[in-house]
């Protein structure tokens, strides 16, 4: 049954382009997915996974293959761009330089014929939204690349459209201001109230901004979830991989009860983790752990896991220090150790046996 809370769905949905050699390339591979009205949905993956060629296909740049694409249950996936009730941001911004900024927001609206007067209260309720009041007269060379990146988003925003794209707008920005533009991107888009939807390469940015993410790899989308579930309950080896440090031990079931499983790490240690999988006593899996949910010496976890080893690294970067740790059987275990007292000395030092422990909640069995 159609659910009108849904603003976009992708069903089963395939891109293929045709290669010089005579066959083709599947940019995106059988894709279904649902984006909540009103929610900052990302699309997230590295070069060529996929991400802007769905979200070409959403704006109606690009046509399925195969499949439908749906805004507010209606198909429009062969439904030309200028018909469909969503509007792009791109990250070249793509302002007229010859245009003042206040033509440039109305630039939309005066191709739809929309009455002078009106046109011109919604540039400005438009401008403020974006906190540039004031700025009509200007021209875009006036302007800095965070005030461009704004001037884009209401030339946007004031056609008022059901969802809005955004194709990697921070990418042109120095570190500082995108992260200062994450932040604003995420309170505009709780002020207006409507979808967006932003595809980025970078794990920190939607991590930030995202009420749930679609990690993408190949064409797929491997997993949805909230910021949470994809950082903290990865489903395979490329999400943990992709989002932010994972360290990885292969080994194999020992036994399992309900969601507490026992793996016998190569190398001869045993290590304790959760899964949500049903699996087999010898089935080869991968334990992941985040660096900053293990820390060097017993502590309070010996009775959950507690591995021995042997520093080979340390890096000091400030905020942490970094220890690499080999094990035997050959494996590693990337430490993070948050420094809170600024006259202490390193935990550890290179070439020292060490013992690395960490909770069974923070070790996640993947089989893929």
């Amino acid at each position: 049954m159609p659910d009108p809370s849904i603003a976009i769905e992708m069903r089963n949905v395939f891109k293929r382009f045709p290669n010089p050699g005579g066959g083709e390339v599947i940019a995106v591979n059988n894709v279904s997915l649902q984006i909540k009205d009103g929610e900052f949905f990302s699309l997230l993956g590295p070069s060529g996974c996929g991400k802007t060629t769905s979200l070409r296909m959403i704006a109606g740049f690009e046509l399925p293959t195969e499949g439908e694409i749906y805004v507010h249950e209606k198909p429009i996936g062969q439904t030309p761009p200028y018909k469909r009730p969503i509007n792009t941001v791109f990250q070249n911004y793509a302002l007229f330089p010859h245009m003042t900024i206040g033509q440039n927001v109305a630039f939309g609206l005066e191709m739809d014929r929309v009455p002078k007067g009106e046109a011109l209260e919604r540039v400005t309720k438009a401008l403020e939204m974006v906190r540039l009041p004031g700025y009509e007269k200007r021209h875009p060379r006036q302007l800095s690349g965070g005030q461009q990146q704004r001037v884009a988003l209401a030339r946007a925003l004031v056609k008022r459209p059901e969802v809005l794209l955004l194709d990697e707008p921070l990418g042109a920005l120095d570190l500082k201001l995108r992260k200062e533009m994450q932040l604003e991107l995420k309170k505009l888009q709780r002020e207006v109230g409507i979808t967006f939807i932003y595809v980025t390469h970078d794990q920190e940015e939607a991590l930030t901004m995202s009420d749930r993410i679609a990690v993408m790899s190949g064409g797929h989308v491997l997993q949805i979830g909230s910021a949470n579930e994809i950082y903290e309950r990865p489903n395979c080896r490329f999400v943990a991989d992709f989002i932010g440090e994972t360290s990885f031990l292969e080994g194999k079931i020992k036994s399992q009860q309900g969601r507490a499983i026992e793996v016998e790490l190569k190398g001869g240690h045993l290590a304790h983790a959760e899964s949500d999988l049903s699996l087999t006593n010898g089935q080869d899996v991968t334990v992941a752990i985040r660096p900053e949910k293990m820390h060097l010496g017993a502590g309070h976890f010996t009775r959950e896991n507690l591995l021995k080893g042997t520093v080979d690294e340390i890096v000091y970067i400030g905020t942490d220090t970094h220890y690499r740790v080999q094990l035997p059987g050959g494996q590693t275990l990337r430490v993070r150790e948050q420094n809170t007292d600024p006259t202490s000395r390193h935990l550890a030092e290179v070439g020292n046996a060490v013992e690395v422990g960490f909770p069974i909640a923070a070790a996640r069995v993947l089989t893929e």
